[in-house]
């Protein structure tokens, strides 16, 4: 099943990948380096490889030279539709100059840099999840089990609330978050919003500590259904 999810993504060639100036290696191997940076769906190129072309016409929209706005709008507006495909025609849209609705939330990517490395869970609102170990072992669930699915949509639901209240950052993503500090990297229709800082702050945080508390119910969640 996961080979099947590696070749969906192109990841047995990750070695090979385009890197561009957001392409960040905090991981000792390659494909879960290529992993984590797909997480955040703000460099199309990674996603362009030979499955992708194969995919049907949504993949090859979002991969045109010049796509059409109105099947851009078609994608991204569908509630049916992968939420980081959705992610990707809002950003063509963008790029495009063409308007795109504000705070429609389309994953979350929670970062903390532990001891031995880099730990990430990611959440979609179609119940999808990445768990990036700072081992470089990984987690992928792609229809299930329901606990999991179901943590991911609370998550999505609770960071809703704090997307809210903040805008999008307006630079280029950041390197990992430093050692002591964990970052909440929310994907939105108009860009990328982000907050970050020490984890015992952030954890008291009125707006963030809610998101951390949901964000490590479904870590655990997913290491246990991982284990199993």
């Amino acid at each position: 099943m996961f080979e099947k999810f590696l070749a969906r993504w192109g990841l047995g060639n990750a070695a090979d990948a385009p890197e561009g100036a957001q392409f960040y290696k905090p991981y000792a191997e390659p494909h879960v380096n290529f992993l984590y940076n797909l997480l955040f769906c703000d460099d199309l190129e990674l996603f362009r490889n030979d499955e992708a072309a194969k995919a049907g016409s949504v993949w090859a929209m979002l991969l045109a030279a010049s796509p059409d706005p109105e099947a851009l709008r078609e994608i991204a507006q569908n509630d049916e539709e992968e939420s980081r495909v959705r992610t990707l025609a809002f950003n063509r849209l963008r790029a495009a100059g063409q308007p795109v609705p504000a705070k429609k939330l389309l994953g979350v990517v929670v970062e903390v840099f532990l001891q031995h490395g880099l730990d990430v869970v990611a959440a979609y609102p179609d119940g999808r999840v990445r768990y990036l170990n700072q081992s470089g072992k990984v987690a992928v669930f792609e229809g299930g089990p329901p606990r999991v699915e179901a943590l991911a949509r609370e998550l999505i639901a609770i960071s809703q609330g704090l997307v809210d209240k903040i805008g999008p950052w307006e630079k280029n993503r950041l390197p990992p978050p430093r050692k002591g500090n964990v970052r909440m990297t929310f994907l939105v229709s108009d860009g990328l919003y982000f907050g970050e800082g020490p984890f015992q702050v952030l954890q008291r945080d009125a707006m963030g500590g809610p998101v951390l508390a949901k964000a490590a119910e479904l870590l655990q969640q997913a290491v246990d259904a991982a284990l199993k």
